[in-house]
């Protein structure tokens, strides 16, 4: 009794800088802190960015698309929160005058081996309650003259919108106190007062709860913070190309994907300032913000060849993983994979356009985490896998890990 009693007044003692403390200040963790200030106005959340501002990695270096959630597994959170979030997003660009548009997508079968998993898909989508047209050979003309196939799916809830304009409105919407420029690099978490983050210029900061967002570098930090993660992020590049005839293309058009990967193959996506990007391929990146192949830090790439998951993903799947590397070293060979769906392009259409890195979560045995994976140490709520569709679920991902952290809270 005397021990609590002392435990009590050291917790009571202590200058807390804040309630709940996030680390990353990506779409995910601005998110998580609008969710907080929203449910529980009062708590004092702040949000630690290593970088001057909001967005620079994965929320700002994606395709820009709000999916409709028709790839993923009924009742899997992706699938609940995809749906779900997409239309929230929508409302959310609405409100705030983001810009954003409601496009549809045609997802399009090329080959007659890929329609038994093209109608897989039409059944998955009126699973997860999205509607879906089918299209034959020659009405997927009617959306895209220039797009060849055998038959496709039309999705209508697919759209596009300006993702990192909504991260920086998350940001000023959620009141939270934001620090740019502050690097995580030691946590010292007490599991009966709270945590302490030291930043790499010095700055402590005490919370009495963290949480872990920190995309690329999330399992590291719960690493940092004391929790076994149970999993490595392998960082994988997507390549983009910009087709430099845009006109060729109306909307979003996709190949049938692969169910054994969470890639959907080299697509073609009209963003909302009216260019056409396409890609990405996907291939392993040498450090975790890898964006091109002279990027690399041996540090981290030697951490992901020691995990045996990835020599694992490696030998189970090298036949994708040499394809997607041959259109990574030959642009004659990214364009051949882009002409079953557009057979008037050519290698002159494709200009170099910025790179994204996907954070996947790969397990020990190499399988790729294919959920979004939410975990709760003590004091502590890490997000270890949420790579796309994580921007357009970022609404109901972050009322999600919100939901948890004010339950720790609630514990004292």
């Amino acid at each position: 009794m005397h021990y609590r009693y002392r435990e009590v007044e050291q917790v009571r003692k202590i200058a807390y800088d804040c309630d709940v403390l996030v680390i990353g200040g990506g779409i995910v963790g601005l998110s998580t802190a609008y969710a907080i200030t929203r449910r529980a106005p009062g708590t004092h959340v702040m949000v630690l960015e290593k970088e001057p501002g909001p967005a620079r990695h994965q929320t700002g270096r994606n395709s820009g698309v709000i999916h409709s959630g028709i790839y993923y597994r009924p009742g899997s959170l992706k699938a609940r929160y995809a749906v779900r979030g997409a239309a929230e997003l929508v409302k959310f660009c609405a409100e705030y005058d983001i810009a954003h548009a409601v496009t549809g997508k045609l997802i399009v079968a090329t080959d007659r081996a890929e329609l038994p998993r093209l109608h897989a898909l039409v059944q998955r989508g009126r699973e997860n309650g999205i509607p879906v047209r089918e299209l034959g050979a020659a009405q997927i003309a009617e959306y895209e003259p220039q797009v060849r196939g055998l038959a496709a799916i039309h999705v209508g809830t697919t759209g596009i919108c300006d993702y990192v304009g909504v991260a920086r409105r998350l940001a000023a919407a959620s009141g939270a106190e934001i620090r740019y420029g502050a690097q995580v690099v030691r946590v010292d978490r007490r599991p009966e007062l709270g945590v302490a983050v030291e930043t790499a210029g010095g700055a402590v900061v005490r919370a009495r709860v963290l949480v872990n967002c920190a995309g690329l570098y999330c399992d590291e930090v719960a690493r940092l913070t004391g929790d076994d993660p149970g999993m490595r992020i392998v960082p994988f590049r997507g390549e983009y190309y910009d087709l430099r005839r845009p006109g060729l293309v109306n909307g979003l058009v996709y190949p049938v994907p692969d169910p054994a990967f969470p890639f959907l193959g080299v697509h073609l996506t009209r963003g909302i300032d009216g260019s056409v990007h396409i890609g990405p391929n996907a291939v392993p990146a040498l450090a975790r913000e890898g964006y091109g192949w002279g990027v690399v830090r041996p540090g981290e790439l030697g951490r992901t060849l020691a995990w045996p998951g990835a020599w694992q993903l490696a030998r189970r799947h090298w036949r994708y993983g040499a394809g997607e590397l041959r259109r990574s070293m030959s642009k004659g060979a990214f364009t051949e994979a882009v002409r079953r769906l557009l057979p008037a392009v050519t290698e002159a259409d494709l200009g170099p356009a910025a790179a994204g890195v996907r954070a996947q979560a790969v397990l020990r045995d190499g399988t790729l985490v294919d959920d979004f994976l939410i975990r709760e140490g003590a004091r502590a709520v890490h997000v270890l896998n949420a790579p796309s569709p994580a921007a357009t679920a970022s609404l109901p991902i972050g009322r999600e890990v919100a939901r948890r952290v004010l339950g720790v809270l609630a514990g004292g």
